[in-house]
């Protein structure tokens, strides 16, 4: 028997809706912390996280529990 597990979205909205690419989330870091968003052709592309966080581990952790805020609008 096996239980299904709800999982947080990997794929960055910002990036989707807005620039029309399916895109990874990730742990990006900026001069205002860490954030979750998306890069491409190795260059940040979107920042999708409402949240930045002092350390890398609380974005990662975020993003792992899926406890983060989604922003809506770039």
């Amino acid at each position: 028997m096996s239980t299904a597990v709800a999982t947080a979205p990997r794929c960055g909205q910002m990036a989707l809706v807005y620039g029309g690419l399916r895109l990874n989330l990730q742990v990006l870091e900026s001069a205002a912390g860490f954030y979750i968003g998306t890069t491409h052709e190795d260059m940040p592309y979107s920042r999708e996280s409402a949240e930045y966080w002092r350390k890398r581990e609380a974005a990662e952790q975020a993003l792992a529990d899926g406890t983060w805020t989604q922003r809506d609008q770039p």
